[in-house]
């Protein structure tokens, strides 16, 4: 597409999500400035081929710094004068943050706060943030829905997500910014994450290892495609919330312009489903090990997604056995590079 005059500022820009939305917002035509801190919480040429791919592209910066590093935001911003803001930055992972809780409290709330100075400093015309449907935690009712009340997260990580959505705003109320918080369900896709269920599955499998499946198999996630949810991030990103401007069943704040929103599929799927595809598209079977539950983890997630409906339109709905075989294509490409 032809190259516009707006700048996007996207941290966790070597990350998985991160990675597709800075391609998605290179092809249509924007500045973008990536920040990441390639850490080593997994593999650092991965991240680093993901940016490799992103700067054969003229119009992406790569700034390589912590989020968490007092000012070093601040200065970016004011240098940059991003338009679209979107944090995606964090340590992620629900049972990491239970080996390594500092970590978590200096990327997740003091990264973040660092984003939201900036922002205050120098406002874009809005911004995006990451959430997790950890947050909704011990809820049991179903499907999750924005204007739940999520007070008891299971996991550290979900602690400081939810976190984030109060000190996201307390900032939208007192500097009137523009913020919406999205939250996540089960993402997968090429270039995902190697500390995520298909990545590690596909690895096992492929070596003739057997495979962890958690609660003896009795878990439903809600898949959801990367590139269903980069589709609903860049339809988002133009519908920046606004106080008195509010849609049935929104959780629009009342007192600032923030809102909340599900990014999902929209239907659970059983684990063993997820398994069968995976199986269907390596042709070969899984050696199955059923364990029980992981501390921190839930059964079951199902994003309600008629209030992203509302605003953005119906998005696509990448079926499982689709979506599961572009990452196995995407795999073993990759694996041959490796040699």
């Amino acid at each position: 597409m032809a190259e516009t005059d707006r700048t996007a500022l996207v941290t966790g820009s070597a990350g998985f999500i991160g990675f597709h939305l800075c391609q998605r917002l290179l092809d249509e035509g924007y500045r973008v400035v990536g920040v990441d801190a390639l850490t080593d919480y997994y593999d650092v040429g991965l991240k680093k081929r993901r940016h490799a791919i992103l700067g054969s592209n003229a119009r992406f910066q790569p700034v390589i710094q912590r989020i968490e590093d007092v000012g070093a935001l601040a200065a970016l911003f004011d240098r940059v004068k991003p338009d679209l803001v979107v944090h995606l930055a964090a340590q992620a992972g629900v049972r990491y943050s239970i080996e390594a809780p500092r970590s978590y409290a200096q990327s997740n709330l003091l990264g973040t706060m660092e984003v939201l100075e900036a922002a205050r400093a120098v406002p874009p015309a809005h911004l995006l943030m990451a959430s997790t449907s950890s947050v909704y935690g011990a809820n049991t009712e179903m499907p999750y829905r924005e204007t739940m009340k999520a007070d008891h997260q299971m996991s550290f990580y979900a602690a400081t997500k939810k976190a984030n959505e109060a000190m996201a705003h307390s900032y939208a109320h007192l500097y009137d910014l523009p913020i919406t918080m999205f939250r996540f369900f089960t993402v997968y896709g090429p270039w995902g994450r190697p500390d995520m269920a298909l990545f590690k599955f596909v690895e096992a499998i492929l070596g003739g290892r057997p495979i962890d499946i958690y609660n003896h198999g009795n878990m439903r996630r809600d898949f959801t495609y990367v590139g269903d949810l980069i589709e609903g991030l860049r339809r988002l990103a133009g519908v920046p919330p606004v106080i008195g401007q509010s849609v049935e069943g929104d959780s629009l704040s009342p007192v600032a312009p923030f809102r909340v929103l599900n990014i999902g599929h929209g239907a659970p799927q059983p684990l063993e489903d997820f398994v069968s595809a995976i199986e269907r598209a390596l042709g070969q079977p899984a050696q199955r090990n059923y364990m029980d539950m992981q501390p921190g983890d839930v059964p079951a997630t199902w994003a309600d997604t008629a209030l992203l409906t509302q605003l953005t339109g119906p998005l696509p709905r990448t079926p499982l056995d689709e979506g599961v075989a572009a990452f196995v294509d995407w795999y073993r490409s990759y694996r041959e590079t490796q040699g």
